[in-house]
């Protein structure tokens, strides 16, 4: 399973947004806001600021903020094109309903590469099955649970416990937080990623 396993901060630095939502990240945002390496100070000056780059920044953010590798990333949005509707919402949409991404809604996760760790783990249940597989798509009225022998792990309860965090309208979570239930597909007001999404689609339609 391939995934980005570099310094997380100096992404975050490079698109100018926490990419992975740790600490670590804001500190050096805080620090240092600039471009890493030699030049980051003055790399983005002038001419630089091409509507190519900015297209590429956009599709870079989407990408890493959900674990994505280039290919898979493009199968997404392959998806997208053919599905009726607005191919960047679609496109959004898809990578909302993964199923590590509404562990990490839900705030059974910190973060969402802590949410795809759980689910490769096997961690979590879908309608009673196990679900090892982070880019599984559910659906409406999908129920995503932790399973029985988990839910007294460490980290999984202080996530419950501390993260505290509210999940978004369409994902109803249980009262005793160790199942959600997938209320309706997210539509775009509900997906807060900050991305401009429209400036992928013209990267890829080129």
């Amino acid at each position: 399973m391939s995934r980005y396993t570099g310094p997380r901060a100096r992404v975050s630095r490079r698109l100018g947004t926490n990419i992975f939502g740790t600490q670590g990240e804001a500190a050096a945002l805080e620090k240092r806001p600039y471009p890493p390496g030699v030049h980051g100070r003055t790399r983005r000056r002038g001419n630089n600021n091409t509507e190519y780059l900015f297209q590429l920044q956009e599709k870079q953010k989407a990408r890493f903020s959900y674990g994505l590798t280039e290919r898979q990333f493009r199968t997404v949005y392959d998806e997208a094109t053919r599905r009726p509707g607005v191919t960047g919402e679609n496109m959004l949409r898809f990578l909302e309903l993964r199923l590590d991404n509404v562990v990490y809604r839900a705030g059974m996760g910190a973060t969402r590469s802590q949410a795809r760790q759980f689910v490769s783990h096997g961690h979590f249940k879908v309608n009673g099955k196990r679900v090892n597989v982070p880019s599984y798509r559910v659906r409406k009225g999908d129920v995503v649970e932790i399973k029985e022998k988990t839910r007294d792990n460490v980290i999984m309860q202080w996530n419950k416990d501390v993260l505290d965090r509210t999940p978004p309208a369409w994902l109803d979570k249980a009262e005793d937080g160790y199942s959600v239930t997938v209320y309706a597909e997210p539509i775009r007001e509900q997906i807060d990623v900050p991305l401009r999404e429209q400036l992928i689609v013209e990267l890829y339609s080129k």
